[in-house]
């Protein structure tokens, strides 16, 4: 039996008018500024989202009843050049609580000025999710995927890069 090759990432990126130390700390501080309300697997509206900036921390949402959502891990943290996180989503859109049946994916923050950085998402490892991993892949490419997410971070900086 051969050995299917993985997946290739998901890859997107923004360019925002900001210096570097800057973009990185609204992405990881302000991450619920940015992040769609209406992706939410919890059974209330969110009130908040919350990114723990440390190794071993999450990025969970809080519903309006106090209940919560931890679907991703810090897995590297890095200022200001980058992040790995977990996507502790499965393919049925709800909590995986298997790491070995997580995706992750890579923030980097690359300036291409003192005042203009680069941020660049790589989702990768997709085929850990198992059956039906195409269609994370194909939810998190997506328009109301990371080009949404990145599109609303880029909204929050004045200036024309795009």
């Amino acid at each position: 039996m051969s050995k299917q090759p993985a997946p290739a990432p998901v890859r997107h990126s923004v360019v925002v008018e900001a210096p570097i130390a800057r973009a990185f700390k609204v992405f990881t501080e302000d991450f619920g500024s940015f992040k769609p309300r209406e992706h939410n697997l919890l059974a209330v509206p969110i009130a908040e989202t919350i990114f723990e900036p440390r190794v071993g921390g999450h990025v969970y949402d809080r519903g309006v009843d106090g209940s919560e959502c931890r679907w991703a891990r810090v897995l590297a943290y890095d200022p200001p050049d980058r992040l790995v996180l977990s996507w502790d989503i499965s393919p049925r859109w709800q909590i995986e609580t298997d790491p070995n049946k997580t995706s992750e994916w890579e923030v980097r923050f690359t300036a291409e000025t003192e005042n203009r950085t680069r941020v660049e998402i790589e989702h990768r490892n997709l085929e850990r999710h198992g059956e039906g991993w195409e269609g994370v892949r194909s939810g998190v490419d997506s328009d109301q995927g990371w080009p949404l997410y990145l599109q609303r971070f880029h909204d929050l900086f004045p200036g024309k890069a795009a």
